[in-house]
């Protein structure tokens, strides 16, 4: 059974719910803009959101030659809410809402992404979903001095034990299939500069789990896939830490 433990001091500064989609050729900037007027009252700011690609090419011969090129630009539109801890992307490849800090529970995450879902349904009519994700950005604050990170998180890099041991900072990235979710998670590990002032050194763990497949925009297996993603994330963060890093958010 996946642990359900909620911690009074959390250490999510950041959960997102994401659901990519086709839309229809008459979908557009426009229209997608009219999303506001049904959630202007709880989301009264709006931001246009612009999107960038780069593309670099080489070529070998007669001469080496690089070139790199820059296609994109607005892709949708950012919804805050007024005390600024909610944001919902509108897109024309998608839907994405998003809570910061301090965050409560996924009950209250899931019913306002539904809700705030609904509405990009009817303004954007989009004719079928393609990949729906979670993603949770936690942020451990592990006091100083430090032993072993293992005496947080159970999953870190290893060096050769030949080696000095010190390690001053690390990036990891791991990509985890998981077959019974049919779904895969990227968990993401790396440390931030050092808090002088409550000489703490910040380990971000961040876990993001999605599943690609083709779901009809009202089938309700779309928020029962969530919930089985849901607990994958609960899964990969609850077996990842120790007894010491949970005192920690209590």
């Amino acid at each position: 059974m996946v642990e359900t433990t909620r911690f009074p001091n959390a250490p999510i500064t950041e959960a997102l719910l994401d659901i990519r989609v086709t839309l229809p050729a008459q979908t557009d900037l426009a229209k997608l803009a009219t999303f506001h007027d049904a959630i202007k009252q709880k989301y009264p700011s709006k931001q246009e959101r612009l999107a960038w690609r780069g593309h670099v090419e080489i070529k070998a011969s007669p001469v080496p030659e690089v070139s790199q090129s820059a296609t994109g630009g607005p892709d949708g539109y950012l919804f805050t809410s007024v005390d600024g801890r909610q944001v919902v992307q509108a897109r024309l490849d998608g839907f994405t809402f998003s809570r910061l800090k301090p965050y409560d529970k996924w009950e209250s995450l899931r019913d306002e992404a539904q809700e705030l879902w609904q509405h990009y349904v009817r303004i954007a009519s989009p004719e079928t979903v393609t990949r729906v994700a979670l993603r949770y950005i936690n942020r451990i604050e592990i006091p100083l001095p430090m032993r072993d990170f293992k005496d947080y998180i159970l999953t870190t890099p290893e060096i050769a034990p030949d080696l000095p041991q010190g390690l001053d900072n690390f990036f990891m990235r791991l990509v985890i299939p998981d077959p019974k979710a049919q779904a895969v998670a990227i968990v993401t590990e790396t440390v931030e500069s050092i808090d002088e002032s409550s000489n703490r050194l910040p380990l971000i763990f961040d876990i993001d789990v999605f599943r690609m497949a083709a779901f009809s925009v009202q089938d309700k297996t779309l928020w029962e896939t969530f919930e089985h993603l849901h607990n994958l994330k609960n899964d990969i963060f609850f077996k990842s830490i120790t007894p010491k890093a949970k005192e920690l958010f209590l």
